[in-house]
């Protein structure tokens, strides 16, 4: 039962990230993480050879917030309109809480109304309990595309 019950408790804090992100509600997104919570976003290529190379680095929640503020008002970009569909989650626990990878995958619709894949790829993700809730320690993105097909400005 234990084994279900933390099982649930991941799925609905990966599901709630996603939901965020994917609604606009980037306000929202910070608080998934830690104080010291780490987000990245690297591509597969760069992981497999060892090159600390990432797109997106925020060392810290402070980071991703400023991240926010950036994005709503500072950048100029067309908004993308995200869905991510997720499969594949494994996790096990560890000193503090749990590693979890989740498979990903990423399509964005633009103002025309097309439709295409943006990114593929899986999270790896350290997940820890905190007073309010599980929280992401951890959350790296590794895409598996060569390249990223335009502006990367939203959160994986």
């Amino acid at each position: 039962m234990e084994e279900i019950n933390t099982r649930l408790r991941l799925t609905t804090l990966q599901d709630n990230y996603i939901s965020a992100i994917d609604n606009d509600k980037l306000e929202e997104w910070a608080a998934f993480f830690t104080e010291d919570g780490f987000y990245e976003i690297v591509s597969k290529e760069n992981v497999e050879q060892g090159l600390p190379a990432p797109v997106i680095h925020c060392d810290s929640a402070r980071m991703i917030r400023d991240r926010v503020l950036s994005l709503r008002n500072a950048n100029i970009y067309e908004r993308p309109s995200y869905r991510h569909f997720l499969s594949g989650m494994q996790w096990q626990p560890c000193e503090d809480g749990w590693t979890m990878t989740t498979n990903y995958l990423v399509v964005n619709t633009v103002q025309d109304g097309s439709t295409s894949i943006y990114q593929a790829g899986r999270y790896i993700d350290h997940v820890v309990n905190t007073p309010d809730g599980l929280r992401f320690r951890k959350k790296r993105c590794v895409f598996d595309t060569l390249r990223v097909q335009t502006l990367l400005a939203y959160p994986i």
